[in-house]
């Protein structure tokens, strides 16, 4: 196998990528429940209190690569983590624009009651989950997914046999998750993803092998943080 060439860390399996994604910290419109999509919201002070939990979390984890989604809430919370591995390694930050939210288009940044009294055929198109649809000047889920999985696919080529950290957006897991359990992409989500939550798996010749999910220990005694119900949210 070729990637003996680059030192793989799976030996069991030396071409076999490991990518550790984490969602950004909170902000403020994740306390308001608002569609963030690829507006760029700043963290909160607990999204940076969180961010700093993450990095000592992973202080000592044999990263490779480290990437973050270009929009700040995600490079906020890769900064404390990529002061950590460039100190210690040499690694620096690289950003992605591909691994961004899902876009929104006329509804990006709104709270849920506006859309639905401002926009309540776009309120109504998206709570029927369907993955062609598409807010006006959004993308469908289908396209999301389409950007989302080729980016990721990008980095394991790009890194065969390495352990990447991902920064990115819930979304953007949701993708994954789906992708992994073979769920498709219509109806709600079906995974918890909180804020600056750690989830692992592995990515090889098409196949996605989840290995950990939504793991916030680091975040104990931390504020509750703010429910996403898609489910809740279509039925209110």
């Amino acid at each position: 196998c070729v990637c003996a060439r680059f030192g793989a860390r799976h030996p069991q399996n030396p071409c076999m990528t490991e990518l550790i994604l984490l969602r950004h910290g909170e902000t403020e419109w994740n306390r308001e429940l608002r569609f963030q999509g690829q507006v760029d919201v700043p963290l909160n002070a607990t999204g940076h209190a969180q961010a700093q939990r993450l990095a000592q979390r992973l202080a000592g984890e044999p990263i490779d690569h480290l990437v973050s989604s270009d929009l700040s809430r995600a490079r906020q919370t890769a900064d404390p983590f990529a002061r950590q591995v460039q100190a210690s390694r040499g690694i620096g930050l690289d950003v992605d624009a591909a691994l961004r939210e899902q876009a929104f288009g006329r509804i990006d940044g709104m709270r849920v009651e506006d859309i639905k009294r401002d926009h309540a055929d776009v309120w109504a198109g998206w709570t029927q989950f369907q993955s062609d649809y598409v807010v006006p000047d959004g993308e469908s889920t289908r396209q999301f997914h389409t950007r989302v999985m080729a980016a990721l696919w990008q980095l394991v080529a790009s890194h065969p046999g390495r352990t990447l950290a991902v920064v990115t957006h819930g979304g953007v897991l949701d993708m994954v998750f789906r992708t992994a359990r073979g769920l498709g992409l219509e109806g709600p989500r079906q995974s918890a993803i909180p804020n600056a939550g750690i989830s692992r798996v592995r990515m090889q010749d098409g196949v996605v092998e989840l290995l950990q999910w939504a793991d916030t220990a680091h975040l104990e005694g931390m504020p509750a943080q703010p429910v996403y119900d898609q489910q809740r949210l279509a039925r209110t």
